[in-house]
């Protein structure tokens, strides 16, 4: 096939892609926009079959420029601000852990196991939770959690206002998740121990509470927060333990690749839990510690779990079978 031959057979979807391309540009709204992606992809095979046959500058310029018009188009659209936000609350990070399923099951189960276990071992043998709070803990614990009184007295003694409330938190919440997550870097083995530990000390101060506190002092206090800062934790570990099996089981890619492959799913992970910390750390900040019925933070809190369990099973789905 000969330069003029070539040019001849693709200029009309050619003529069709550059009017697409300048219709974007100019801002307007076209129906065919949705195609601009294949057509971009179809262009790029006719840029490469040019330059391998050698069909001179002239044509391999022209098809270049399109390519460079089309790709400016496309990646400006995809990186496009609120919208890229919203696109990836609405649907990138519930599919990025439903994608993981497994991983989100095997978190909620190092995490949740040892936490039902400690608390439930306050009933029969209290040294157990001893042993992981210590004198300082349960102190802490007592004059938390003695009442609701004594829980706002504390809570004005140590941080003053809400928002320097709120600045802990997100200290905590943060410091907690990163270091589950740096933790897959360990092949994985520090995720899963600071996700059993705390575990294990979240699980011992609820069970310290129910036995030697005012208990709805406490559950009322956790309740409207407990959704987002623990499934933040989750979804870190998950992002954790994404690194991990990379470098366990990297597969036919050098560790190197497969550890970078894997950075790049954890991505999404790492945006949403950091999300999921922020809300926790402004509900408990300006919600929890308020003084309002129990009834309210109790109804809040169980909100807060439907709302997580329908938006991970349910938000993103429609794009992704789009896509």
């Amino acid at each position: 096939m000969t330069p003029g031959d070539f040019e001849h057979r693709n200029q009309e979807r050619w003529a069709e892609y550059e009017r697409l391309v300048a219709s974007l540009e100019k801002g307007a709204r076209d129906p065919g926009a949705g195609s601009l992606p294949r057509r971009f992809r179809e262009l790029c095979a006719d840029l490469a079959l040019a330059e391998t046959r050698m069909y001179g500058a002239r044509l391999t310029e022209r098809l270049n420029e399109l390519v460079i018009r089309g790709y400016e188009r496309i990646y400006r659209q995809s990186r496009g601000g609120l919208r890229a936000v919203a696109e990836f609350l609405t649907a990138g990070f519930p599919r990025a852990v439903r994608r993981d399923w497994r991983l989100f099951w095997l978190c909620n189960a190092v995490f949740w196991l040892p936490f039902f276990a400690m608390m439930l071992s306050s009933a029969h043998e209290l040294r157990w939770i001893q042993s992981v709070l210590g004198p300082d803990g349960m102190a802490s614990m007592e004059k938390m959690y003695g009442g609701r009184e004594e829980q706002l007295a504390h809570l004005r003694e140590e941080y003053g206002s809400n928002f320097m409330m709120f600045c802990f938190y997100i200290y905590n919440n943060v410091a907690i998740d990163f270091r589950i997550f740096a933790g897959g870097i360990l092949a994985g083995i520090g995720t899963l121990f600071f996700l059993l530990f705390n575990g294990l000390y979240l699980g011992a101060a609820a069970g310290y509470v129910n036995h030697a506190c005012n208990p709805a002092s406490f559950w009322s206090f956790v309740s409207g927060h407990s959704s987002y800062e623990l499934l933040g934790m989750v979804v870190s570990a998950m992002a954790g333990m994404r690194i991990g099996l990379a470098i366990l089981r990297p597969g036919r890619l050098p560790r190197t690749r497969a550890l970078a492959e894997a950075s790049k799913q954890a991505l999404p992970l790492i945006y949403g839990a950091a999300l999921l910390t922020t809300l926790a750390a402004v509900v408990e900040g300006f919600w929890s510690a308020q003084r309002i019925p129990y009834e309210w933070k109790y109804a809040a809190g169980i909100a807060g779990w439907l709302l997580c369990a329908v938006y991970f099973l349910m938000a993103g789905r429609r794009a992704g079978d789009a896509a």
